[in-house]
């Protein structure tokens, strides 16, 4: 019989599982404690920090010494000074009458104004006051000083075409708080000087900002659409409030008054317009002397400007009607004729140019007038015919 085979027992195989399971638990511990400490050391991972050691000695910094301004910083300070006491808020309000049966005064709109003379005048934006100007007796208007004190006022005049308007403050203003504003020109601005805004944005009275002439001989639409010519553009900042104030030099001089902004989203953008003072003072001045301004005029109808295309007259401006007496007249200027049994018509002088400057619209014409005052002369070049002629017009005011 042979020897049976013998098998060697092998020892069993342990399991790695709880091997593996030690060495996560630590790694998991390892990793909460870090963890803790992190947490511990920084107070802005949610530790409550240790309240500061109060110091009952504890005294004020000392301030360091004032600096001296800058010329520059002077120079601003001394418009301002100069100003300050020149410049008004202008209010529209309504009166109200409450459940109570008391009247109470609502305000609806607010401005900027400055006042013009010893007489209490003050000077603002037609479309300042234009509810007031439309709404006589329902709408009231009041005018509040740089010392913060409240007066009533009525509208002496109003110029919408140039979008000015005069008020007066009532008598009992006292008048050694109206400084009237020092007037200046534009006839010689410059692009690139200094410019200064003050007024009344957003209701935050003699707010000043600054900056420079950007552009001159700007136009600008007034409320009723006429074209208002020679305006100046400034980046000095003008926000809803300001229309109506002044726009000045460095010397604190009015150069303009400031009426709107060119604006994507209603606030300031660096483009404002200011109605140049060299219009404002004639305008003004006619205002007080007889509540409205004369337009210059020629006493004359022109041709409608489609009829006069489709007839093929590719330019200028003709007249339909020449009235008798007027300046038109005078200067034997001839009007259209039409035959009124056979329909045709004997064209009448086709104006191509005012003083030198072309017009090919009825609002180009009437912007070459509004560069001259009544009483002026100007020279009209006109197409009669086959004749070309120079005739010399005075304007007379209407």
């Amino acid at each position: 019989m042979s020897d049976p085979i013998l098998t060697l027992a092998r020892p069993p195989r342990r399991s790695l599982l709880p091997v593996w399971t030690l060495f996560l638990a630590v790694l998991v511990v390892g990793f909460a404690i870090g963890g803790f400490i992190i947490w511990y050391s920084d107070p802005q991972l949610g530790r409550t920090q240790e309240t500061p050691r109060l110091d009952p000695e504890a005294t004020e910094r000392v301030p360091e010494s004032r600096a001296v301004l800058d010329p520059e910083e002077l120079q601003s300070v001394a418009v301002f000074n100069t100003a300050r006491d020149s410049v008004v808020n202008v209010d529209t309000i309504v009166r109200v009458r409450r459940f109570d049966m008391r009247v109470q005064e609502q305000q609806t709109g607010t401005g900027s104004g400055f006042v013009w003379d010893d007489e209490r005048r003050i000077i603002t934006n037609f479309h300042v006051v234009r509810e007031a100007a439309t709404n006589r007796g329902s709408v009231g208007l009041r005018v509040v000083l740089s010392d913060k004190t409240a007066w009533s006022a009525e509208i002496v005049g109003v110029a919408p075409d140039y979008d000015l308007a005069v008020l007066q403050l009532e008598s009992s203003a006292p008048k050694e708080k109206l400084k009237p504003i020092k007037v200046g020109t534009s006839a010689h601005l410059q692009v690139g000087q200094k410019a200064f805004a003050i007024g009344n944005p957003f209701g935050l009275s003699l707010t000043m900002t600054k900056g420079i002439v950007s552009a001159l001989d700007r136009q600008i639409e007034s409320p009723t659409d006429r074209p208002i010519i020679g305006a100046i553009q400034t980046d000095a900042p003008i926000n809803p409030g300001n229309s109506g104030g002044p726009l000045l030099d460095k010397d604190g001089r009015l150069i303009g008054v400031n009426s709107s902004i060119t604006s994507p989203s209603g606030g300031n953008v660096g483009i404002g317009f200011a109605i140049p003072v060299d219009t404002v003072n004639p305008v003004v001045t006619e205002l007080i002397k007889r509540g409205r301004v004369l337009q210059p005029d020629l006493g004359l109808k022109l041709v409608d400007q489609r009829m006069l295309r489709r007839n093929g007259f590719s330019k200028g401006v003709m007249i339909q009607r020449i009235e008798p007496g007027g300046p038109a007249a005078a200067a034997g200027l001839q009007e259209l004729v039409v035959n009124p049994k056979t329909g045709e018509g004997k064209p009448g002088d086709l104006i191509v140019a005012v003083d030198g400057k072309l017009v090919n619209s009825h609002s180009e014409f009437v912007q070459a007038l509004a560069q001259s005052q009544v009483g002026d002369k100007v020279k009209l070049s006109i197409e009669r015919g086959e004749k070309r002629l120079e005739v010399e017009v005075t304007l007379r005011g209407v």
